[in-house]
Parts: structure tokens; sequence; C-alpha cells
């Protein structure tokens, strides 16, 4: 499945960015079945899960984010977004989109593979 994330760029500590990330080749109806994810990572550090949507738009956010960044999505354009504010130095990173697989935070795991991603700088 190719998922197409995009949005980053270079802004100041305490502005927004939000994210895009598609998926083109998806059908709506198998694009609405996934629980979708939103990870990063940044130099030297482990790839990170920061936000969870599921089929029902329910959401769920690692502590790190959690208040700051917002996930949504559009089914109808098979679109899943991440609303970034109060962005800080140490987000940034490079920001990738996946399919989740998992019944609960904990359990989530990537299943697509890893495309280029989308790179967030934030300067202090």
């Amino acid at each position: 499945v190719q998922l197409q994330a995009s949005g980053g760029g270079l802004v100041q500590a305490g502005g927004s960015l939000r994210l895009s990330c598609a998926a083109p080749r998806l059908i709506f109806s198998t694009f609405s079945s996934y629980r979708m994810g939103w990870y990063r990572q940044a130099p030297l550090k482990q790839r990170e899960l920061l936000a969870a949507i599921s089929t029902s738009s329910n959401t769920d956010y690692a502590g790190s984010v959690k208040g700051r960044f917002t996930i949504s999505r559009d089914n109808s354009k098979k679109k899943v977004y991440l609303q970034m504010n109060s962005l800080k130095p140490e987000d940034s990173a490079v920001y990738h989109c996946n399919i989740l697989h998992g019944n609960n935070w904990f359990e989530y795991r990537a299943v697509n593979s890893w495309g280029q991603g989308t790179q967030v700088t934030v300067s202090s």
C-alpha cells in the first residue's frame, strides 16, 4: 500500500504545521477500514508512535504530543491529517503515517512498508 506523507517544513518554536497522508491507490472502503497512525523518527532515535485514529475516528496520543497534536481523517479523500501546534525543537524528525494493527495503544504496530515521510524541523 502506498502512503504519501506531506506538509512538513521548517517552522519556529511555538508554530504550527499540518501534515497530510494520502493513500491514492486504495479504494474508499478499504481505506475506511484501516486504523491509521502517525509516527516520527529523529536521528539516532527509535521510531515512535505519536497518534492513532480508529475507523470510527476515535483517537489516542502519545504523552509527548497529547494536547498539542490532533489526528483526523477524511475517508472521502482517503487522507489522514496531523495538526501540530505549539511545536518544539524536540519535535524535529521525519514523520510517517502507516496502517496500524492491534487492539490498544500498547499493541499497535505498523504493518505497511515505510515511505519517505516528511521532514519537520523546528527552530528555537
